[in-house]
């Protein structure tokens, strides 16, 4: 296992610098004059937009099919595998930007963060401290060589503070469009983020990953 980390660890690494280069690419496209500043945002051409939505998509398939072909043992390993690449991959991936254009500048600066199925916005040292848990928790599943589980407390730990992460990003695009439209969405600037629904988020879903490394082990037949 220690060996198909590393390997892990490796794609996961590479796989966030070839995004960091198309983000880079996409940003000298888009924002030629203000390339350290996202917002007021840019509004993709609709090709632009399609690609990018698939590109998106196939990076989620990508991590997936890789998490697959590490781990065939349970549920657990599995998703371990799939959080961890993601974690690191979301990680290096601000590394790799800070290294090539030297964005972000600021602990605080908002990020575009995805845009299925709408636009996700927000600091990006939220999504940054996602990885990192995630990183770390998937990591450690995979070197153990127990057999762990999901209870059903685990689950609801763990998806009530996705949930409540996810609307915490979805929220701020979602409520300049409802208000203006791609109009209000062009001229506006970041502001307001729900630290009081992310941060009880991020500690639920720490602690749903928590417990599933206390539970007593999966018995198999």
């Amino acid at each position: 296992m220690k060996r198909k980390l590393i390997w892990l660890t490796v794609y996961a690494i590479a796989m966030a610098y070839l995004e960091a280069a198309i983000v880079v690419y996409l940003r000298e496209l888009y924002y030629p004059d203000q390339m350290l500043s996202l917002f007021p945002m840019r509004v993709f051409r609709t090709s632009d937009f399609i690609v990018e939505l698939g590109r998106e998509a196939s990076t989620m398939l990508m991590i997936l099919s890789v998490a697959l072909l590490a781990e065939r043992r349970n549920f657990v390993r599995i998703f371990a595998a799939f959080v961890y690449v993601m974690g690191v991959w979301d990680i290096f991936y601000y590394v790799w930007l800070k290294v090539t254009i030297g964005w972000p500048v600021a602990w605080g600066e908002w990020d575009i963060l995805f845009l299925i199925p709408t636009v996700w916005l927000g600091p990006w040292i939220c999504p940054a401290l996602i990885a990192l848990l995630f990183a770390a928790w998937g990591g450690w599943i995979l070197l153990s060589g127990r057999e762990f589980r999901f209870d059903a407390l685990a689950a609801v730990l763990f998806v009530a503070g996705s949930l409540m992460a996810l609307i915490s990003f979805l929220q701020p695009g979602l409520a300049v469009y409802l208000r203006g439209g791609l109009e209000a969405v062009q001229t506006w600037l970041p502001h307001g983020f729900w630290w009081g629904l992310y941060l009880p988020g991020l500690a639920l879903m720490t602690a749903g990953l928590w417990r599933v490394t206390r539970l007593p082990e999966e018995r198999t037949a």
